[in-house]
C-alpha cells in the first residue's frame, strides 16, 4: 500500500519570482532561519523556476544523507561555477570521468604525510600575519577578517602549488583574488536571474573576463612548473596532479582539469577556513573561560618555545573550541542533496527525484535531540574527543561542517592543521580583546558566513618586542632566566615591567561608560600630582599587572559578573592561586546598584580581596558608591581627593598639593558649522537650566543661565543670539521621508557657493540637524522645483494649484515647509541633494537678556517660552527651532551665541534717579524688564537713588505662570518698582482685568501721572499687544484732552502719539 503524502509547506509566491521576495538576497540564511522558525522542519522554496527545499533537523539530514537514495546536487551557486572549473572536485556532479581521475589521484596528496610536510609551509605564513600584528601595536583596531582572509588565501596557494601571493607585503589585493571574489559574488546573482538572458550582458562580459584571469594565472603556475624541469624538488598538490597516474584508469589528470582544481583549491581552500577563524575568534572573545582553558593549554603543551607539528594533536581543548565553532557557526550553511529517484522523505513529503534539498546546517546542528537543552550555547567540553565521538556514532551527521560521504570535503585535514598551528601561533604570542567589547555579532554573506566589523586588539604577552617575536617564530630566541627578568616581572605568563618614575596605570571595567569616565578623569587629575597616566579597559591588564607604578582599577557589577571589557582579566585573576601579584601595588574602585542586593559590589570587592591574596600590596581602602540613591561622580571625587592620592603620594611621593604639575594634555576643539554657516557665533557654557511654570500650563516657560565666552558684556535691553539645531523629531522625519539610517554619512562638493558642509564626510543627521532649517515654509520657487520632479500628472497638478491659487492661504497661512509637503505627497521621489539644495542655512534666533550685566559679570539668563502647538496645518506639532533646543539643554552643555545690541532706544535711560519708566508685557515678554528692574535694584542697593517706575504684566494664573514673582516682590517691597498684574484665568486676582491692556486703563492715572514727568514707556510681547496698548494709550490722551477742555479725535490722539514715539516710547515685538 502506498504511503500516504502531505504537501510541503511552502511561503505563498508571487508570479514570476516565486518566494525570491522572501529572501535577502545579502543574507539568505537569516531569512531561511526566520522561515525554518514559522514552517517548521522542513519547506519548499520555489526560486527563479526551481525548487528547493530545506530540511533543518538532524532526523532529516540525516535520512537525505544516505547515499543509496541521495546524492549530492549541483545546482544554483556550485552549478554556475562550472563556468569557471568545470568538472572540479568541487563542482562536478561525481559521475564525470575527470572528477573520478582527479578524486582517486588527489586522496593520495591529501593524505596524512603529505598534510604533515605542510607544516612548515604554514607556520611561515602563520608567523607573517604574527608579525604584522606585533608592529602594528597593541593599541591598533585589527580587521581580522581581512588579515584571517589573506592567512588562508596565501596558505593553500604556497602548500598547494608553491605560489606566493605574499598578501602581508602589498596594501592592495592581488588580481587573481579580486577576480576571484567576483566570479564568487556573480555566480551566487546568477542563480536567482529570473529575466531574460540580454539584461546581463555586461555581467556576463565581466564574468568571463574574471575567469579568463583566474585560469589564465593558474596555466602561468602550471607552466612555470614545467619549466623547472626537475630543479624543482617540491612535492606538493601541484606535483600530484601533474605527475600522479590513476591506479583505476591509468590516466593522469588533463592541464584542464589541473587548472580546474588549482582554482577549486584557492577558492574553497580559504573562504570556509577563514571565516571558521574569525568565528572561532569571536566565540573565545565573548566567552572567557572557554579562552583561558585554550590560552592555559598551549602554555602547557608548548610553552614559550617554537611550535612543532607534534604539539598540534595535542591541543585537545582548542580541537573541541574549533568542532563547537563549526557546529554553531558553520561558514557552509548549507550544503545540498537530491533524490535518485522520487522519494518520500520523513515519511509523509514526496520529493521528486532531482529536486534540491538544502541541509541547513544552521538549525540541525542546534537539534536538542541530539545537543541537548543547551544545544544554542557554546560549550566545548561536548566537543572533546570522547564524547565528540560518541554523538558521531550515536547520531550520525548531526555534524556535518565538512559535507557529507565521498563528497565531503577533501581538504579537511588541511584547513584542521591550519587552524590549530595558526590559533597557537596567535595565542601563544598575544592576547585579545575586542576594540568594541559590546560588540554584538553581525554576519555578511557570500559564498560563506562570516563575522562583519569584527576588530580585535592584539597585546604582545611576556612584553615581547616585534624583533623578539621574530626571534621566537624561528626557534632562535630563549626566554633564559636572565633575559626575561630584565624584560618582565616575575609575575604569572609574565607582565611588564613598566619603567621606574612617577607613573600610574589605571583600568576600568565599564559597560555603560561611567567607571571609563572616572578613568579619564583620575588621569587627566594625575598630571597635577606628578605622575603620568595611562588608561585602558581592565582586560589589557590580563597577565601584564605592573609593578612599580600605582595600579588603580575602577570597576563594576552587572547582576554580579564583570563589565565586558573585564571578563578576561576577572577570569585570569580567579585562576591565579599563589603569589603572581607581588610588588603590585593597588587600589580599587568600586560602582553598584544597591538594589541588585545579593551582588552588589561583588565584583570591585572580589579584585580588591584577590589582589590581597595573590600578593598584591593594597595602597588605600577599597571605595564604593551606590547608582541608586547616590552623586557618584562626587563620592569619587571625595575618594580620589581624600583617600587615594594621600596614599598615592606616601607610597611613591609626587604632589600632595596637586598644583605643582602642569597639565600633560592640550587640546583643541573646532566648531565647522560656525564657518559654513558664516556666524559670527562663539561657544558659551550653560551654567543653569530650570521650568518656570507649571506642569498643567498650556506653553512651558523656562530660564537658563549662560556664562559667555571672556572679555563679553551686554547691556540691560540688549539680545543674545542663539545658533540652534533642528529638532530631533522633525530631523527624525526627514530621515523617514528620504529612508536614510541614523549612522548614514553624507559628502558633499558644490560647484557653487554654499553653506552646506564640503569637502569631507558627516553623518547625514548632524547635516539636517544643524546647517539647514527644515521647518521654513515652503516658497513658490520650491514648488516650482518640486513640480519639475514631479512624474505623476496627478500630483503636479496639486502642486501647480498649491504655487497659484491656493499658495496664500494653503502653504503661506499654514507654513507649510518642504518637508511638510513631502509627506503630504509621499509617492513624489526626489533626490535627496534637491531636497538639501532648497532648504536654507540654519540662522540665529535673537533672545532678549532676562539679566543685568551687573548681577553677574560675564553672565546673561534667557527667558523663553517652549514653542509646541498643534501644526497650523492641522496635521502633526508644530515644534519650535530655537526654544525646542534651548529646552534640551543642561549645566554644562555648550551653546553658540552672539551679542546683539537691542534697537529703537530699549534700554534703561541713563539718568535712573530722573526719567520714570512704564514697562508693559505678557508672558516671556517680561524677560527683559527683569534685566531692568534687577538693574534697578543694584543701582539702588549701591545707594542710587531712582526714578519711580510701574510694570504691568499678564500672565494666565498666580499660581502656574505669575514669572519670578518672588523676585519682583522683593523689588516691589524695596521700592524699586510698582507691579500691576492682569491674570486671564484669574481675573479675581487682578481686579477684574482679564488682559494687561485693561489693567494699563484701569490704572491709567498712575501712568499719566509718570507721563507727565517724561516717563518713557515701553512694551515688549506681540504685535497684538503692542497694538491693543496703543489703543489704550490714545483712549488715555483722548481722555485726558477731554479733561483739560481741549477734546480731541480719535485719528488726532493716534497722530500725536505716532509724533512722540520714537522719544518717549520703545517696542521690542515677536511674533
Amino acid at each position: 500500500m502506498a504511503k500516504k503524502t502531505v504537501p510541503l509547506p511552502q511561503p505563498s509566491t508571487a508570479p514570476f519570482i516565486g518566494n525570491l521576495a522572501d529572501i535577502d538576497m545579502d543574507y539568505p540564511t537569516g531569512s531561511m532561519l526566520h522561515l525554518a522558525k514559522k514552517y517548521g522542519a522542513i519547506y519548499k522554496l520555489s526560486l527563479a523556476g526551481q525548487d528547493l527545499v530545506i530540511i533543518s533537523n538532524w532526523d532529516l539530514v540525516n535520512e537525505v544523507c544516505d547515499d543509496s537514495r541521495f546524492k549530492k546536487s549541483i545546482k544554483g551557486d556550485l552549478e554556475e561555477l562550472q563556468t569557471a572549473v568545470h568538472d572540479g572536485l568541487f563542482t562536478a556532479r561525481g559521475d564525470e570521468e575527470n572528477w573520478g581521475v582527479a578524486h582517486r589521484v588527489l586522496m593520495s596528496a591529501f593524505g596524512p604525510l603529505s598534510i604533515k610536510n605542510m607544516f612548515d609551509e604554514m607556520h611561515e605564513v602563520a608567523s607573517q600575519l604574527a608579525l604584522k600584528w606585533a608592529r602594528q601595536g597593541p593599541s591598533e583596531a585589527i580587521d581580522i577578517g581581512e588579515d584571517l582572509t589573506r592567512l588562508t588565501l596565501d596558505t593553500v596557494a604556497l602548500c598547494s602549488m608553491g605560489f606566493r601571493f605574499n598578501s602581508y607585503y602589498r596594501q592592495d589585493l592581488h588580481p587573481f583574488i579580486k577576480a576571484m571574489y567576483a566570479v564568487l559574488v556573480e555566480a551566487g546573482q546568477r542563480g536567482m536571474r529570473f529575466l531574460p538572458g540580454f539584461f546581463y550582458h555586461s555581467e556576463d562580459r565581466k564574468f568571463l573576463e574574471n575567469i579568463k584571469l583566474l585560469r589564465t594565472t593558474a596555466r602561468q603556475v602550471i607552466d612555470a612548473r614545467k619549466l623547472s624541469k626537475g630543479g624543482d624538488n617540491r612535492r606538493d598538490l601541484l606535483t600530484a596532479m601533474m605527475e600522479g597516474v590513476d591506479a583505476q584508469t591509468g590516466r593522469k589528470m588533463t592541464d584542464e582539469s589541473i587548472i580546474d582544481n588549482l582554482i577549486t583549491f584557492l577558492v574553497a581552500g580559504h573562504e570556509t577556513t577563514a571565516a571558521t577563524f574569525q568565528f572561532t575568534m569571536y566565540n573565545l572573545l565573548k566567552h572567557a573561560e572557554c579562552y583561558r582553558k585554550v590560552q592555559e593549554e598551549i602554555d602547557t603543551v608548548i610553552g614559550t618555545g617554537s611550535i612543532t607539528l607534534e604539539h598540534i594533536p595535542k591541543l585537545k581543548y582548542l580541537a573541541a573550541v574549533l568542532r563547537e565553532t563549526l557546529r554553531l557557526n558553520a561558514p557552509i550553511t548549507i550544503f545540498a542533496r537530491e533524490p535518485i529517484k522520487d522519494e518520500i522523505v520523513g515519511g509523509k513529503y514526496l520529493i521528486k527525484a532531482g529536486t534540491q534539498i538544502g541541509c541547513f546546517l544552521s538549525k540541525s546542528q542546534s537539534d536538542p535531540k541530539v545537543w541537548g537543552p543547551d544545544a544554542d550555547e557554546f560549550n566545548p567540553e561536548r566537543m572533546l574527543d570522547e564524547n565528540f565521538d560518541r554523538i558521531q556514532k550515536e547520531f550520525p551527521h548531526s555534524w556535518s561542517p565538512f559535507g557529507t560521504g565521498m563528497r565531503g570535503c577533501i581538504g579537511r585535514q588541511f584547513a584542521w592543521q591550519e587552524l590549530l598551528l595558526a590559533f597557537a601561533v596567535l595565542l601563544q604570542n598575544f592576547n585579545f580583546v575586542m576594540d568594541n567589547p559590546s560588540y554584538t555579532l553581525q554576519v555578511t554573506q557570500a559564498l560563506t558566513v562570516k563575522p562583519k566589523d569584527l576588530y580585535v586588539r592584539a597585546i604582545p604577552r611576556d612584553g615581547l618586542t616585534p624583533s623578539q617575536l621574530e626571534a621566537r617564530l624561528a626557534g632562535s630566541f630563549r626566554d633564559n632566566a636572565k633575559t626575561r627578568a630584565a624584560k618582565i616581572a616575575p609575575v604569572g605568563n609574565g607582565k611588564p615591567q613598566v619603567d621606574s618614575g612617577k607613573k600610574i596605570a589605571i583600568y576600568y571595567g565599564s559597560n555603560a561608560g561611567t567607571c571609563e569616565y572616572m578613568a579619564q578623569r583620575l588621569a587627566s587629575d594625575a598630571a597635577e600630582h606628578g605622575f603620568t597616566a595611562s588608561v585602558d579597559t581592565l582586560d589589557v591588564a590580563k597577565e601584564a599587572v605592573p609593578v612599580g607604578v600605582p595600579v588603580v582599577i575602577i570597576i563594576s557589577s552587572y547582576e554580579g559578573q564583570p563589565p565586558q571589557n573585564a571578563s578576561h582579566f576577572v577570569n585570569w585573576m580567579e585562576s591565579l592561586s599563589n603569589d603572581e601579584l607581588k610588588d603590585v601595588k593597588y587600589a580599587v574602585w568600586g560602582c553598584g546598584h544597591s538594589d541588585w542586593a545579593k551582588t552588589y559590589h561583588r565584583v570591585p570587592q572580589l579584585v580588591d580581596t584577590s589582589f590581597e591574596k595573590l600578593g598584591a600590596k593594597r595602597i588605600a581602602p577599597i571605595g564604593t558608591t551606590d547608582a541608586k540613591d547616590r552623586d557618584m561622580f562626587s563620592d569619587f571625587e571625595v575618594w580620589e581627593d581624600e583617600t587615594l592620592w594621600p596614599a598615592i603620594t606616601n607610597e611613591f611621593g609626587g604632589n600632595e598639593n596637586g598644583q605643582s604639575s602642569p597639565a600633560s594634555l592640550q587640546v583643541s576643539f573646532s566648531a565647522p558649522r560656525v564657518s559654513h554657516l558664516r556666524q559670527d557665533v562663539k561657544e558659551a557654557l550653560v551654567v543653569n537650566a530650570k521650568c518656570l511654570t507649571k506642569a498643567n500650563v498650556g506653553g512651558e516657560k523656562r530660564h537658563i543661565e549662560i556664562q559667555l565666552p571672556g572679555g563679553w558684556s551686554y547691556i540691560a535691553g540688549d539680545y543674545l543670539a542663539v545658533l540652534p539645531h533642528n529638532p530631533k523629531q522633525t530631523v527624525a522625519r526627514a530621515m523617514r521621508r528620504f529612508h536614510l539610517a541614523w549612522d548614514s554619512h553624507v559628502s558633499i562638493q558644490a560647484s557653487t557657493v554654499t553653506t552646506l558642509p564640503t569637502g569631507g564626510s558627516l553623518p547625514v543627521s548632524e547635516v539636517l540637524s544643524s546647517y539647514v532649517e527644515l521647518s521654513q515654509a515652503a516658497t513658490k520657487r520650491n514648488l516650482s522645483t518640486l513640480i519639475e520632479l514631479a512624474k505623476d500628472a496627478q500630483i503636479k497638478a496639486k502642486l501647480e494649484h498649491l504655487a497659484a491659487d491656493d499658495f496664500d492661504h494653503e502653504v503661506r497661512a499654514k507654513k507649510l515647509s518642504i518637508l511638510d509637503l513631502l509627506e503630504q505627497f509621499p509617492s513624489l521621489l526626489i533626490p535627496f541633494q534637491h531636497f538639501l539644495s532648497m532648504l536654507p542655512p540654519m540662522r540665529v534666533r535673537q533672545y532678549s537678556i532676562s539679566s543685568s550685566n551687573l548681577a553677574q559679570p560675564g553672565r546673561v539668563t534667557l527667558t523663553y517660552g517652549v514653542l509646541d502647538v498643534p501644526a497650523y496645518s492641522g496635521v502633526g506639532r508644530h515644534v519650535g527651532v530655537a526654544s525646542s533646543y534651548l529646552s534640551t539643554l543642561q549645566a554644562g552643555d555648550k551653546i553658540q551665541v552672539a551679542m546683539r545690541n537691542a534697537a529703537g532706544g530699549f534700554h534703561l535711560p541713563l539718568e535712573v534717579d530722573k526719567t520714570s519708566i512704564i514697562c508693559i508685557a505678557a508672558g516671556t515678554g517680561l524677560a527683559p524688564f527683569r534685566a531692568f528692574i534687577q538693574e534697578r535694584a543694584i543701582l539702588q542697593s549701591s545707594g542710587q537713588k531712582l526714578a519711580p517706575a510701574l510694570l504691568f504684566n499678564g500672565c494666565r494664573d498666580p499660581e502656574d505662570d505669575d514669572l519670578y514673582r518672588d523676585e519682583f516682590d522683593a523689588w516691589e517691597d524695596a521700592g524699586v518698582v510698582t507691579v500691576f498684574r492682569a491674570f486671564s484665568r484669574r481675573t479675581d486676582a487682578s481686579a477684574g482685568c482679564k488682559y494687561v491692556q485693561d489693567r494699563l486703563w484701569l490704572e491709567r492715572e498712575e501712568v499719566v501721572k509718570l507721563w507727565n514727568k517724561e516717563a518713557r514707556i515701553y512694551v515688549c510681547g506681540s504685535t497684538k499687544l503692542a497694538e491693543s496698548v496703543k489703543e489704550v494709550l490714545v483712549r488715555i490722551i483722548q481722555e485726558e484732552s477731554e479733561k483739560s477742555g481741549q477734546p480731541v479725535t480719535e485719528e488726532e490722539a493716534a497722530e500725536w502719539f505716532e509724533k512722540h514715539r520714537n522719544e518717549r516710547f520703545a517696542t521690542d515685538v515677536f511674533d
